[in-house]
């Protein structure tokens, strides 16, 4: 790993993978099968894909309380205070229905409702992810999804994580069914005969997942197509360098393509930091994963100043930044894009996936630069409301008619002056 100079440039090589012509057929023809044949597809697609087959989609509650009893009792009470955590940050976000009136008595105002179903996608495989499942539940269940679907793969046994299913449990979700994919976002899509379509859908997912999560985007909407993860942390020579190098690691370790940066203003911490990347490296159990993302998306950069390094960061826009500097809130204020910030040498990136509270679904390859954590919001809707008073039609009636016409659209102008003739007969 070679230490380059900011001025340099910041040569981030991001991977935005829209997939091949191969990936992208593949994924319509199984939402094609799914829309068409429903249950029968995602029970075949499971058996090709997953190795397994069911005769029962849905997660029983027999299971439910099964993986409960399977989890260590501790086990779940942590899960049950990051739940707690996670949601009370989420219910300070949820904004109310509000309205004007004004002295002439029109009103306007904006009613907010949730969205009635929500489907959750949540990665499985060879690894299980309960805080996914966490940080996509609470929030919809905090804006008042009355009804929240879980989809994730099954193991080759036919069943789910112990541990999937305990957070679904704590947080929330009301329906669970084992199906992964292409063919689970179809199902959440489009419907079956087992799966009742949604309005919107979320979580993470493969290549697959990302290919059909875009292509049913307008049948249903989507939180965001995900990108690989990504961490910058921004340090001066008061960073400690076991701490910079183990959270640049945290990411690294989640795929081949996840990318780690590190812009400071000292070349001392610079190359204390990349002898302990490497020392870290050798007893990390996914070591082949993480060394092939440090090497090839990796980078550490040193600024002559702080504006500069504040400058590429901006650029940058990543989806996690550290801030391990003497002064990390003022340089917090400089900071305009970034998914999610952690401010000190003791906010460490995984305090933000597993505990702290904010949530872990992030905008990734800059999209940060306009999109938001995934939030209440995404999950309620706004309806504006119009209640004209006579006393203003008759006054502006001849206004809004102008700017019809303006347009060519007499129909509209007649709709306004339609009032006024009323009134003057």
């Amino acid at each position: 790993m070679e230490i380059k100079s900011l001025q340099s440039g910041l040569s981030l090589k991001r991977t935005v993978d829209g997939g091949t012509d191969a990936q992208r057929e593949a994924v319509r023809k199984i939402l094609q099968d799914v829309a068409a044949e429903g249950d029968r597809a995602l029970i075949r697609y499971t058996e090709k894909f997953d190795q397994v087959a069911l005769s029962s989609l849905k997660v029983t509650k027999e299971e439910i309380e099964e993986s409960l009893e399977r989890l260590p009792e501790g086990m779940i009470k942590i899960m049950e205070e990051a739940a707690g955590n996670i949601r009370s940050y989420h219910e300070k976000q949820k904004q109310n229905s509000w309205v004007d009136l004004a002295a002439s008595g029109t009103m306007l105002g904006q009613k907010r409702t949730p969205l009635d179903s929500v489907g959750i996608y949540v990665p499985g495989g060879t690894a299980a992810y309960p805080s996914s499942v966490l940080m996509n539940a609470i929030p919809a269940h905090v804006a008042g999804v009355e009804r929240i679907v879980m989809v994730s793969p099954p193991g080759k046994d036919g069943k789910l994580p112990a541990s999937v299913l305990a957070a679904a449990s704590i947080a929330g979700v009301t329906d669970i069914y084992k199906v992964g994919g292409a063919q689970a976002i179809g199902a959440l899509a489009y419907g079956t005969e087992t799966i009742a379509k949604v309005d919107k859908i979320t979580g993470p997912g493969n290549i697959y997942v990302a290919l059909a999560k875009r292509e049913v985007y307008g049948d249903v909407d989507i939180d965001m197509i995900a990108g690989p993860s990504e961490i910058a942390v921004l340090a001066d020579e008061t960073a400690d360098a076991r701490y910079v190098a183990a959270d640049l690691l945290s990411q690294a370790e989640h795929d081949a393509r996840a990318c780690s940066v590190l812009v400071t203003t000292s070349r001392e911490l610079a190359e204390q930091v990349k002898a302990e990347v490497e020392m870290q490296l050798e007893s990390l159990p996914r070591k082949e994963i993480a060394a092939s993302a440090w090497e090839e998306f990796g980078g550490i950069y040193v600024a002559e100043t702080m504006e500069e390094a504040v400058a590429a960061i901006n650029e940058l826009s990543p989806e996690h930044l550290e801030i391990q500097t003497k002064d990390a809130m003022n340089v917090t204020g400089a900071i305009k894009h970034a998914g999610a910030i952690f401010i000190g040498a003791y906010s460490s990136e995984p305090v933000g996936d597993y505990f702290a509270g904010p949530n872990h679904v992030l905008p990734t390859n800059g999209t940060a630069r306009f999109s938001s954590p995934l939030n209440v919001d995404d999950f309620q809707k706004k309806t504006s409301l119009i209640m004209y008073s006579k006393e203003d039609m008759e006054r502006n009636a001849a206004k809004i008619a102008a700017f019809a016409r303006l347009e060519g659209l007499e129909a509209h102008a007649r709709a306004v002056e339609a009032r006024l003739k009323e009134e003057s007969e």
